[in-house]
């Protein structure tokens, strides 16, 4: 495998991971990156840009990053709130008063950021066409009633985060979340992320194509952070097409084709954000320091709050113990990040972004061959270890 980029002198055992994951772990193409103190000290990518093809993977080559776009739609609110034009512990219906319904009236802002809004299913389905109209998505999520007490539970709202944090935006700033991101975030930190593909980048066959990928024996105990099987309690709950677990990533019935011009056009928050390894990576960098003299995105005390612990134990979607600050997946046993202070959101299957404010570590990994992993993917928890052993102390 001819991996390429650049590592600077102490990340070596991220390139010996990354060289792993493709030599045993089944790697068709990723990219990783690692940004400290903001300046980049890994920049690797290697295999081919479409999970079914053989293109080679090059600079700049992006990917659908799945519910690592959580992370981002979250920012969105938490600026919005530092800049005083939204409240997190006002109600949503303040804001938005047609979710003023079906018990739904004492939801708070904080709540939906922590899964705790109590609405991540939907009792009609909607079809990925209607799930990119984001009118018909905020009329859908308005008009549910929740399946626990909002504010007194949570449970990972796996698609209708995408509704609810965008109608939010919508209401606040008057601006869809994905023109939004273009011209607040990514613009000003210079990434590569977008939540709706424009159409020229469409066109220039930056984006590959993504799939699914089997899973090779993978290790697991101490220290791994992850099991081969799952709990029985948790493959009963994905079985079950009643259950919570299922309801909730069924929220969109069928299952969009994430190779779709249509689908890559639209903007869901929760689920289809496209970025490079570099920009997700430098998105984190961006939240918690400057880059290269750029626009730092997130103040200290915005930092604090969103990995300040809003939600934790068991989730009632996931099945499993997870914590939540607010918008972001907090480090746990179901989602290991690399210190208890880091913060950040996986892609089921794949991808990983998270910042880690008191090492300076910023990191983001990237894939175009998804699995069976919901919170914590083999090959990117490989590289998270990796960046661990080059931080003497951590």
């Amino acid at each position: 495998m001819n991996v390429n980029g650049t590592v600077s002198a102490g990340f070596e055992p991220v390139q010996d991971a990354f060289v792993r994951n493709f030599a045993t772990g089944g790697e068709r193409g990723a990219a990783v990156t690692v940004y400290r103190d903001g300046r980049r000290v890994v920049d690797l990518w290697a295999g081919t840009r479409d999970v079914d093809g053989d293109a080679p993977w090059e600079h700049g080559t992006a990917q659908i990053v799945r519910s690592a776009t959580k992370g981002v739609a979250a920012a969105v609110l938490l600026m919005l709130a530092e800049r005083g034009e939204l409240d997190l512990d006002a109600p949503v219906g303040e804001y938005w008063p047609e979710y003023k319904t079906a018990g739904k009236e004492r939801t708070l802002v904080r709540h939906v950021l922590a899964h705790r809004a109590g609405v991540p299913v939907l009792d009609r389905p909607l079809t990925p066409a209607q799930a990119a109209d984001p009118a018909l998505g905020a009329a859908a999520v308005a008009a549910q009633a929740p399946v626990w007490e909002p504010g007194t539970d949570h449970g990972y709202h796996a698609q209708t985060y995408s509704w609810l944090t965008g109608e939010l935006v919508r209401r606040v700033s008057g601006r869809p979340i994905g023109e939004w991101v273009a011209s607040e975030i990514a613009g000003p930190a210079g990434l590569d992320l977008w939540l709706g593909l424009p159409e020229a980048e469409a066109q220039a066959g930056r984006v590959g194509r993504v799939g699914r990928i089997p899973t090779p024996d993978e290790p697991s105990g101490p220290g791994s952070g992850l099991r081969t099987r799952p709990k029985r309690s948790v493959a009963a709950a994905y079985a079950d097409p009643e259950s919570l677990t299922s309801r909730a990533f069924a929220a969109i019935t069928p299952l969009p084709d994430e190779n779709d011009p249509a689908y890559r056009a639209a903007a869901l928050p929760a689920s289809n954000g496209i970025a490079t390894a570099d920009g997700l990576a430098r998105f984190y960098a961006s939240l918690i320091g400057q880059v290269d003299g750029g626009t730092r995105l997130f103040s200290p005390e915005t930092v604090e709050s969103a990995r300040r612990e809003e939600s934790a134990g068991p989730d009632r979607v996931l099945v499993i113990g997870t914590r939540f600050g607010a918008g972001y997946m907090l480090h746990g046993t179901a989602a290991p990040l690399l210190t208890p202070g880091s913060f950040g959101h996986p892609g089921r299957g794949g991808a990983l972004g998270f910042a880690d404010p008191e090492s300076g570590i910023a990191f983001g990994y990237v894939t175009n061959g998804f699995r069976k992993s919901v919170t914590a993917d083999a090959r990117a928890q490989a590289l998270v270890r990796a960046v661990r052993a080059s931080l003497p102390g951590t």
